[in-house]
């Protein structure tokens, strides 16, 4: 009986126990239903909002994508967005841009890499970690364009359009339109890839490309952009008759120009002998004149200029202020063929190689640039010193001074870097007085037209012909600020400089104390009186127009 009872009671426990447990899974049930319907009612209610309906138009986008064939590009654009992964296609493109001897795809190069560098890390770091979006599900793309692994980490914004926009806008910013567009057109193929090979929705990569644009773009605040040549206005009223074989043309050579003064290598190859080839070939009568190092260039170039029509010269700007000179005492027009280090002038006006120096040739367009002089004040009828580009004294001046002693030994590029060192260590400012108010200069810059960028030494400008003198300097009380004027100097913001003063004006004039000062000009450095007097003939030299001068 007990044993009967106690067994009931076990049964009637354990009904009860099933009973509670099916309850409590029941509540469970419900509650999940409930939540499940309240989630279905929440999104019901914001599915015609505007996140909504973009969400729902990129996985479309994404689909018509992964359903689409192109025939050849299932080989093509996978490989060419794994060739775009860490930036490798870019910072590979910017490596061969920037062994170009011309200047314009070198600094295209290096805007589109500090790009790169500004919108990676907003991309990957801020962009991705605060949206943290899945990537796309690849049922629908086929497996012949997915070959590598898929990547892991969030999808918005895209990292690798962000890269191909911020490059490719940095690159036209600077570089002409035949490298800018093929640059352009590959960046928009790697974005493409990105949805293509199903690694990112469509709304991915426009953000990744809206970043790189602006990105690209943003460089322009700390390095603007230079225009492509320094605009100059054609001259109407002169002529000039053109020879198809040269004849009437004096070309004047130097082969040492841009040469390491110990070795005698060309630091920028095959530009000297690539104007020779030109002038032999193309202009077989035209006379050639070889400078030797021992040449006095005033005296070569002036018997070249007397017997020229046309005075054509070949070699840096230390070799086109010489001709300049010559050009315009004898009244004769400069063709400018590049073939220095630098080449200043021979870019501002648009002359990048020999052959465009050649077809401005050909064209007989002319136009009129300024000069700049720096005259002695108290020397009546002295010529004085003559500027294409730009006069500097102060540290600077040291800076080409020390060069030049230690460039035997070390050769120029490193030479010219130690000298940079040990000038911003140890140069000491100059007691002159500007304008009758007496200063102490640390580092003055004169140049020949209103320069754009900002930095100590610019070297661009937007016109060759307005007739202005742009003046910078640092003064300085008893103690120079030298760190933060060489960072200023590297960055090239030296207004942030204390004691930077800069201005526009028509003339200068300068009053050193001492037998004499030290002045260096296009790139050579003279010592002239203690008094100068530094102005501008405007319009004074007549220059063959290259086309980028009529584009």
């Amino acid at each position: 009986m007990i044993q009967d009872g106690a067994g009931e009671v076990g049964d009637a426990m354990s009904v009860v126990g099933a009973a509670a447990v099916s309850a409590a899974e029941a509540a469970a049930a419900g509650r999940a239903l409930a939540a499940c319907r309240g989630t279905d009612a929440a999104a019901a209610s914001g599915a015609n909002g505007p996140l909504r309906r973009l969400g729902r138009l990129d996985r479309r986008a994404f689909d018509r994508v992964a359903a689409a064939r192109l025939p050849g590009l299932e080989y093509v654009l996978p490989r060419l967005s794994r060739l775009a992964d860490h930036g490798v296609l870019w910072f590979g493109t910017a490596m061969a841009m920037g062994a170009s001897p011309q200047a314009r795809p070198r600094r295209a190069a290096l805007r589109g890499a500090i790009a790169i560098a500004v919108a990676s890390p907003v991309v990957n770091i801020v962009g991705k970690q605060a949206f943290r979006r899945k990537r796309p599900v690849v049922d629908l793309v086929p497996p012949i364009r997915i070959r590598w692994t898929l990547p892991t980490s969030h999808a918005f914004p895209s990292g690798h359009s962000a890269s191909a926009a911020a490059f490719a806008t940095g690159v036209a910013l600077e570089a002409p339109a035949a490298l800018a567009v093929p640059v352009a057109a590959t960046a928009a193929a790697v974005a493409f890839s990105r949805v293509y090979t199903g690694a990112h929705y469509p709304g991915d990569v426009l953000a990744g490309l809206g970043i790189g644009v602006v990105a690209g773009l943003g460089t322009r605040l700390a390095w603007p952009a230079r225009p492509p040549v320094a605009r100059v206005s054609r001259s109407s009223s002169e002529r000039v008759s053109v020879a198809e074989d040269g004849t009437g043309m004096v070309a004047v050579v130097n082969p040492g120009a841009g040469a390491d003064s110990e070795t005698g290598l060309n630091l920028v190859p095959g530009h000297a002998d690539m104007a020779l080839a030109l002038l032999e070939r193309d202009l077989p009568a035209a006379e050639v004149v070889r400078l030797q190092r021992d040449d006095d260039f005033d005296k070569v170039f002036d018997g070249a200029a007397r017997r020229a029509e046309v005075l054509a010269v070949v070699g840096g700007d230390g070799t086109v202020n010489a001709a300049a000179r010559a050009a315009l005492r004898h009244r004769v027009p400069l063709l400018v063929m590049p073939g220095g280090t630098f080449d200043h002038f021979a870019r501002a006006l648009g002359v990048e190689t020999p052959a465009a120096a050649l077809a401005a040739y050909r064209d007989g367009v002319l136009g009129r640039v300024d000069v700049a002089y720096v005259t002695p004040v108290r020397k009546e009828g002295d010529e004085g010193l003559l500027f294409l580009n730009t006069a500097s004294f102060g540290a600077y001046t040291e800076l080409v001074d020390r060069r030049r002693r230690l460039e035997r030994r070390l050769g120029k590029w490193p030479a010219l870097a130690v000298a940079a060192v040990r000038t911003l260590r140890h140069s000491e400012p100059v007691e002159i007085a500007v304008n009758g108010r007496r200063r102490k200069v640390w580092l003055a810059f004169v140049g020949n037209g209103d320069y754009g960028a900002r930095g100590a030494t610019p070297s661009w400008r937007e016109h060759l012909d307005d007739g202005r003198l742009d003046i910078r300097m640092i003064t300085t009380g008893d103690r120079v600020p030298r760190v933060r004027a060489v960072a200023a100097i590297l960055a090239g913001h030296l207004h942030v400089v204390p004691g930077y003063r800069a201005w526009s004006a028509e003339s200068l004039e300068l009053d050193a104390a001492g037998d004499g000062l030290r002045l260096a000009h296009d790139g050579e450095v003279s010592t002239v009186p203690a008094t100068v007097r530094i102005t501008k003939a405007a319009g004074a030299l007549t220059v063959f127009l290259p086309p980028a001068q009529r584009a």
